[in-house]
């Protein structure tokens, strides 16, 4: 495969989604070489703030990257909000002491069909101990609807 020929090819013959596919991919990139964030945050322009002390949270466009065959946000996008939101506000809070936090586990509850035009994600830390750290997450559409809910355990790696 040409990859100029391909990308040439999409952006004179590509649809409207194609093109705006390519433009994510171009975002990820950036975000990667800004930020050290992984491709996937790029894909879903993560850019979080904290809302309280201990909350966190991403709002972000839905776009066709997201979308399943239904239409809907697929479940794996969702769940992969959920946990970046809940990693994102443990690494920013944890002390000093340590490098960083992954996931250990995590529960999700699918509610409702992911649909609208924006995705908020919010996370709460629930407890932070000494190689563990607990949250929730809530993620809602901009109309309020309540689309997930999520619970994660995060292993906090030393330095």
């Amino acid at each position: 495969m040409d990859l100029r020929k391909e990308l040439d090819s999409i952006l004179r013959d590509g649809n409207d989604e194609e093109r705006e596919i390519l433009s994510l991919a171009v975002q990820a990139i950036q975000q990667r070489r800004d930020r050290n964030s992984a491709y996937l945050s790029g894909f879903m322009g993560l850019k979080g703030e904290f809302i309280g002390e201990d909350e966190y949270q991403f709002s972000i466009p839905i776009t066709p990257f997201m979308l399943n065959k239904a239409g809907i946000v697929h479940g794996g996008i969702t769940a992969a909000l959920a946990d970046s939101t809940m990693g994102s506000l443990i690494n920013r809070r944890m002390p000093d002491q340590y490098r960083g936090a992954v996931t250990a586990e995590m529960k999700i509850n699918y509610l409702s069909p992911g649909t609208g035009d924006r995705l908020i994600s919010r996370a709460k830390l629930l407890k932070m101990g000494s190689h563990l750290a607990t949250a929730t997450c809530e993620i809602r559409n901009e109309k309020n609807q309540l689309i997930t809910h999520a619970s994660g355990t995060f292993f906090m790696i030393r330095k």
